[in-house]
Parts: structure tokens; sequence; C-alpha cells
């Protein structure tokens, strides 16, 4: 057998009563949704058992929450006897990786995640900037059209590269509009606009970048003791100063998925396990190659499912 990666899923993947099923059959589950509620001094396990989903959704919300959920899960997976060889995380969920990996505790990772939320949500104001996501175009003519439009006085990047024909860009609202247009003209097969707070991944988000500083450096990052691939550059990264230095620049630089998921397979990945609620990545990742294994653990019942298959 080859080697396992546990992938994290980031924001949107969040829903009312994730994980749920997860933290009432396991102690050291449920033990991670009250060790969150007291670290950040809020009743965050109540939101993401009743909602409602508009509140959940708010950037400081989902991000500890999806943190949590998906770090329950983990607990559960370890104690199956279930561990990785590799771990990477979609955005936010690289804090859960580095979870997994050793490199944070999950009270620091929540504490800061929250924080995250909090400082990208106050970076630009709320409706000048956007995101939209571009089917069926070649990054490399994505790439021009950005280049193109930022040209022009605004601002337009590439945000996620999640998989072959399939790209987020992030900006100003106005240089979005502008450079979906054009991405049409240029052969996009959609421009789906993204409902999203702000300009997430793109220079914007310096300012939060710069606030941030600060937060990491209350807490303790360690080196990693499983290998996590960054997503600022789809590389190895193990030392406590990468890691720090990551996490800021993760914030204005693009999330390279497509080829951080191709560097675990050139590493001797073979089989992914998307760890949190949904299957985005799980998805994204057969997209990338299909002669991989993948799946999904968001509940009990796909939990049993995984563990019983890997088992055998």
């Amino acid at each position: 057998m080859g080697k396992i990666a546990f992938v994290f899923p980031g924001q949107g993947s969040q829903t009312v009563g994730m994980g749920q099923s997860v933290a009432g059959a396991n102690e050291k589950a449920a033990a991670v949704f009250q060790k969150a509620d007291e670290k950040l001094g809020m009743d965050l396990s109540g939101l993401i058992q009743n909602g409602p989903l508009d509140k959940l959704t708010r950037t400081e919300n989902a991000q500890p929450a999806l943190l949590t959920v998906s770090t329950a899960i983990l607990q559960v997976l370890q104690e199956a006897g279930i561990h990785a060889d590799f771990t990477a995380g979609h955005s936010l969920g690289e804090y859960s990786a580095l979870v997994a990996a050793g490199a944070l505790s999950f009270e620091d990772a929540v504490y800061a995640v929250r924080k995250r939320g909090e400082y990208m949500d106050e970076a630009f104001p709320n409706g000048a900037g956007a995101m939209s996501a571009v089917l069926g175009l070649d990054r490399g003519v994505l790439e021009e059209v950005a280049d193109e439009v930022s040209r022009e006085g605004e601002t337009v990047q590439l945000a996620n590269l999640n998989c072959p024909g399939q790209i987020v860009i992030s900006g100003t609202a106005a240089g979005i509009e502008k450079a979906g247009a054009l991405a049409k003209e240029r052969g996009a097969k959609r421009v789906l606009p993204l409902q999203v707070s702000g300009p997430f991944h793109s220079k914007l988000m310096e300012p939060a970048a710069e606030k941030y500083k600060a937060v990491l450096d209350e807490i303790a990052i360690r080196d990693a003791a499983v290998p996590v691939i960054a997503n600022v550059d789809a590389e190895v990264e193990t030392g406590a100063q990468d890691i720090k230095a990551n996490c800021i620049r993760q914030l204005y630089s693009p999330v390279l998925w497509e080829d951080s998921v191709k560097k675990m397979i050139s590493l001797g990945v073979d089989t992914f396990i998307e760890v949190g609620p949904g299957k985005v990545l799980s998805g994204l990742i057969r997209k990338i190659d299909r002669s991989v294994k993948t799946y999904a653990v968001q509940d009990m019942e796909t939990l049993e499912a995984a563990v019983g298959a890997l088992q055998k």
C-alpha cells in the first residue's frame, strides 16, 4: 500500500449540525468541542449544532468551527489506528493540517483562526472586494486576463488553483467583474461569483497579514512531526519558522491546491482522506488524478466505512 494523506476542507464547507454524530459517539471528539468553547469564551458548539447558518457562515465563526469539527473527526481516525504520512489543507484547512501534524496545539490554532477570520473581514470594505470561480480556462490565459485588468488600475489575482479547469480569482469588485467578462471572451465555460465577504488570497489581504503577525507571535509553533504541504508553494514544510512565515503569506497568496495534490502523489501518496464536513476536496482530487483513492470522512457512518476499507 502507498502512503496516506489527510486533507482538510476550508471555508464554505460548513453546515449546521456538522460533526455531531462523531462528538456524540466519542469522548475525545466531544472534548475538542468543549476545548473550543473554553478557549474562545463562546458557545461555538451550540452555534455548530443549532445555527443559524448565516451566523455560522461569518468568517470569524466558520473558521474556528471548521477547525473544531475536523480536529474532532481526526481524534477518532487516529484512535482507530489510521495515521497520515502527509497532511495538507485548503486555505483555512491548513490549520487543521498543522494541528494534525503536531505543529500547533488545537487550543492555539482555534484562537489563531478566530483572529484570522476577524482580520480578514476587517481588511477590506465589505462589498468592495469579490471572488469568482472561473471554469474551463487554462491557468496561463487567466493569468494574462488578471494582469490585463490589473494594469487598468484594478486588482485581480488568481486565488485558488483548485484543479484543471477550476480557478478562483480575487480582487476589487470592479476588477473581478471585468476579468469575468474578459475570461468568457477568452474561452471560459462559466464564471461563478462566490458568496464571500472579501477578496481573500489577494494582496488586498496584506493589512490582515500585518495584524495577524502579532497573533502568531503569541502562540507556540513547533516543528511538524508529519510533513505538511504548504498552500503557498506546494512544498513540504516541517520547520517552525517556515510554518509561521507561510501562515502569514497564505493570507495574501494563492492556494496552490492542484500543485499540492500533485506533490503528494509524487511523494508516494495514493490514498487521500478528507477529514471534515463535505467532500469538495475529494472531488477536486479525483479531477486531478483519477488513479488515487479518496475517502470523505465527515460523520460516524463515513468514518467507519473508511476505517473498514483501510484496515483490510
